[in-house]
């Protein structure tokens, strides 16, 4: 016979790999004989062009900024920085698998970005599974060369959590998925990595 106590340890733990969240899959293209440019000299961090800024979106610019410090970059102005990292954000749920826009239940806004910029084609990434609808995010990063325009370097991290979760609120979410976009930055040209996630 199996003890209550047993069956309620078993339930917990069943519960918590139901509600753990997923990892943020993350996607880079480097251009070609741009690596010895990352990660060093000045940058300025922006809305990528044609988004508004907003509130909602600036602590994604912050989070962004602080892992690029972190790399080895000096945050500089728009005027002097010898590199340009632009930033998309877009908030989305999803439901059954079926990712829609609409009005994020956490209390965030987001802008709806675009992703491939001649770098590499996008890659599409299911983040589908049970568990009620989730908060998702796409976070995606293009650092171009000030001087020329050229892009650098450009990548895209994915992450769907629970509503309820912590991560789901906007500057943890924001440290999350800017967190794993940079981690082991630059990667390799074409990458899809998943980088695990705990609450």
């Amino acid at each position: 016979m199996i003890r209550p106590a047993i069956i309620a340890i078993f339930a917990a733990s069943l519960t918590a790999c139901a509600t753990a969240p997923g990892p943020v899959e993350v996607t880079r293209f480097i251009a070609p004989e741009s690596a010895s440019q990352l990660g060093t000299g000045t940058v300025f961090v922006t809305a990528a062009t044609g988004i508004k800024r907003s509130l909602e979106d600036a602590s994604y610019r912050s989070a962004v900024a602080q892992e690029l410090e972190a790399l080895g970059y000096t945050e500089g102005s728009n005027t002097d920085a010898a590199q340009v990292a632009e930033v998309s954000v877009e908030r989305y749920i999803l439901d059954n698998g079926q990712r829609r826009r609409g009005p994020v239940s956490v209390g965030v806004g987001g802008s709806t970005g675009s992703y491939g910029s001649g770098v590499g084609l996008g890659v599409g990434i299911n983040l589908g599974g049970g568990g009620g609808p989730k908060v998702g995010t796409e976070l995606t990063v293009v650092i171009r060369d000030a001087a020329s325009g050229n892009t650098l370097w450009e990548g895209r991290a994915d992450f769907a959590v629970s509503q309820k979760s912590d991560l789901a609120q906007d500057s943890s979410n924001a440290q999350t998925v800017a967190k794993a976009l940079f981690r082991e930055f630059p990667g390799n040209n074409g990458e899809t990595v998943s980088v695990k996630v705990s609450e």
